[in-house]
């Protein structure tokens, strides 16, 4: 069933339209995206399928275009038109922090780290690296583990913070088990890191810790 198919008063376009695109599910969403479901299978059946198969909109964000290319009923022009969405939701909380200093608006640095790093399944640990202003220059997502660790090295770090000239950094990984409490390995590696960067002046301003639907940060907690 596409979505002229849908009774009018039921239809994700016109709802979005009379109520506003806060009033629509996520499975409403990305029907609007999709526009047709698959032999048997309405849009909307056919969106909820997609959130459940990446564990919702976090995970659909971090999909690779091999495993969206997995997905049955899944055409190019749809993978494309989901992809360049998600590209634009991470470019709109990006800019804020290319054009001002980070720690203006700690929230949004949270919010950013949120989409970037939420929805993985196994451990990503990223440098958000700062220029002189301390404006965002690039994320990187420079090492990543398994279900619960992730090595890291102090070396690669100072080497790509060297390359971009950076003046400082904020450190963030994940917890894909969905508790954002720190650990006291990821306090030693702060410090590690700290100290190891400290050596080019490079100051450390944070580093976050990304739950489920929450961020913990260093300096919050009093631990940097």
């Amino acid at each position: 069933m596409a979505l002229k198919d849908i009774p009018s008063d039921a239809r994700p376009r016109e709802r979005l339209l009379a109520l506003g695109p806060a009033a629509l599910a996520d499975a409403e969403l990305i029907a609007l995206l999709l526009r047709t479901g698959r032999p048997g299978i309405t849009v909307l059946q056919f969106a909820q399928q997609l959130l459940d198969a990446f564990g919702g909109l976090a995970g659909l964000l971090h999909a690779e275009a091999g495993d969206l290319k997995r997905v049955k009923g899944l055409g190019p022009a749809k993978r494309a038109e989901i992809s360049a969405v998600m590209e634009l939701a991470r470019r709109t909380l990006r800019q804020p922090l290319a054009e001002a200093a980070v720690f203006a608006d700690p929230a949004a640095v949270k919010a950013y780290l949120q989409l970037q790093l939420g929805g993985y399944r196994h451990e990503v640990f990223a440098v958000l690296f700062l220029d002189a202003q301390m404006r965002l220059l690039r994320l990187e997502e420079m090492f990543r583990g398994t279900l619960t660790q992730t090595s890291v090295y102090p070396r690669e770090v100072v080497r790509r913070a060297l390359e971009l000239h950076a003046a400082g950094v904020i450190l963030a990984h994940n917890h894909p088990s969905g508790a954002a409490e720190p650990s006291k390995a990821d306090e030693f590696l702060t410090q590690a890191l700290k100290s190891a960067l400290a050596l080019i002046d490079v100051r450390v301003l944070d580093h976050f810790v990304v739950g489920r639907g929450q961020v913990v940060s260093f300096v919050d907690r009093g631990l940097l």
